[in-house]
């Protein structure tokens, strides 16, 4: 089983007891949309494409949610971070990741890494051997955390620009480089099998 498999990807990392990861759901879809408005410079989507993200798209996005909030009045914890994600409908091997937000209070610790590899986890990526995503050149924070990523899965990361400033984008928006990780073996079943007595 992979039930817990979220949990101890989070106890590997950095952000070891302070986060809890799971599935998003229709009801996350207003926090989810309020934590990327915080988040600049990510593009702020309509709340209805994050509700579809938190339904359509469970299996391939992720939470994390602060796990000394469910201590407060009402039990409700705060969003610490969320990732989107898909996979690539032609090439069902990748993962394509669309947005990574980690609110303020969450930052420096770890948590986009630990998201990145807990979704890799997931019965829906069990076959996935690449990783894509788009930043931009002047984002160093990205570019630093899937470099990180790459060395983790002990693969390459090739880049290219996919989106032209001025061809694509009408001279508004830095170009969108498309960085690709992999290929790498797929992890759930191994990761599970390695953990499979804690499970």
């Amino acid at each position: 089983m992979l039930s817990n498999v979220e949990d101890i990807a989070v106890r590997r990392g950095a952000a070891a007891d302070e986060f809890t990861l799971r599935r998003p759901q229709a009801e996350d879809g207003r926090s989810v949309n309020a934590l990327i408005a915080a988040c600049p410079p990510l593009d702020r989507n309509s709340l209805y494409l994050n509700l579809l993200q938190c339904t359509h798209f469970a299996e391939t996005c992720v939470l994390a949610e602060f796990t000394d909030d469910s201590s407060r009045p009402g039990g409700r914890s705060q969003p610490a971070g969320f990732i989107s994600g898909y996979l690539t409908p032609a090439r069902p091997t990748t993962l394509f990741i669309w947005q990574v937000a980690v609110s303020e209070r969450a930052r420096g610790r770890g948590l986009g890494k630990c998201m990145l590899l807990a979704l890799l986890q997931r019965p829906a990526c069990q076959h996935v051997t690449h990783i894509e995503t788009t930043v931009t050149p002047s984002n160093a924070v990205s570019w630093a955390m899937f470099n990180s990523l790459a060395r983790e899965l002990e693969c390459r990361l090739e880049r290219r620009v996919l989106f032209e400033r001025d061809t694509h984008l009408d001279g508004v928006h830095e170009s969108e480089v498309l960085a690709t990780i992999g290929p790498f073996a797929p992890r759930a079943a191994s990761f599970a099998a390695k953990h499979r007595r804690t499970l």
